[in-house]
């Protein structure tokens, strides 16, 4: 059965000093304010109704693990920079965009592979512990979830944990890779401007004159994160095994994306033509409002941590 659509109204004033966001991350955080009690009231229901529950995460879930995004308002990347995420054709026919694109993520690695999952993440790993979450697909490439220990996960677009070779397909570590990366450049330096969403920072171009990039060891190809970069697609046999999972479901919950990138997007048109409850929990508008039965708008860690899956 259908829940009625219910848009949500929130306290109006924006409330951070109750957060439990760290201090150190909010600034990646988009200003909200504290969900009343009966939005919660609202999801909880919806939550406890399902029985296999398809979870589909997104950027909003990840900046309070302290990474940045792309689109929220006034603290996303488009927000704050005119600068633009690496686009597939250029990272394909151009060494030299290559050669910035991996000088910028080498100094920025440290770092982001450092983070570690939030309250939600580890909320979503007890969901499907306890029964409650069939599938979670993830637009992020951060690996938080795996992390946290998910295990029913499907990485929609990668993971830069991962390099694979274009030339022979082969898969490695990106700490691999880092390791090579120091051998090469060992007396190189430089000075980051700024933290970028998928791993990078900001370094002006001619500090990347000098950085030399390795190429794969098993048959000299191009490495590349194993991500779909801007402008690229999915490949068919992932989309197809993420509608399986979603024929298996009886129930979607979006958690932290506005899914305004399709990939994402064409999961929520499915389970639209298939009748499914939807609810959706994010800050901010989503190109799915007008499919979602319920939509919260709240901090996913704050959110998710008080709804009892049973």
């Amino acid at each position: 059965m259908r829940l009625p659509r219910r848009t949500l109204t929130l306290l109006t004033a924006p409330v951070r000093s109750a957060s439990s966001v760290p201090a150190g991350v909010l600034s990646f955080v988009p200003a909200c304010s504290t969900t009343d009690a009966h939005s919660l009231e609202l999801l909880q229901d919806f939550v406890s109704r399902a029985r296999r529950l398809f979870v589909i995460t997104g950027a909003g879930l990840s900046t309070e693990s302290g990474i940045p995004d792309y689109r929220s308002e006034g603290v996303g990347l488009y927000a704050r920079t005119d600068r633009r995420p690496m686009q597939h054709a250029e990272f394909i026919r151009s060494a030299k965009s290559r050669q910035r694109y991996w000088a910028r993520n080498f100094l920025g690695w440290p770092q982001f592979s450092s983070h570690q999952p939030n309250s939600a993440h580890k909320t979503l790993r007890r969901w499907e512990e306890r029964g409650k979450l069939h599938w979670l697909v993830t637009q992020n490439v951060d690996a938080l979830h795996s992390k946290a220990g998910q295990k029913g996960l499907t990485e929609l677009h990668g993971c830069t944990h991962r390099v694979t070779c274009l030339g022979c397909g082969a898969i490695s570590a990106r700490e691999e890779l880092q390791a090579r990366f120091v051998a090469l450049n060992p007396v190189w330096r430089a000075q980051a401007g700024g933290v970028a969403p998928d791993g990078d920072v900001f370094i002006e171009d001619e500090q990347v004159q000098t950085f030399r990039v390795p190429s794969c060891e098993n048959c000299g190809g191009i490495l590349k994160p194993e991500v779909t970069f801007f402008g690229d697609t999915v490949n068919r046999e992932t989309v197809q095994f993420v509608h399986d999972r979603l024929s298996e479901s009886d129930a979607v919950l979006v958690v932290g994306s506005s899914l305004q990138v399709y990939s994402g997007y064409r999961f929520l048109m499915a389970a639209g033509d298939r009748k499914m409850p939807i609810a959706i929990l994010n800050i901010g508008p989503t190109r799915a409002d007008h499919l979602a039965e319920l939509k919260v708008s709240g901090r996913c860690g704050e959110v998710l941590s008080v709804i009892n899956p049973l």
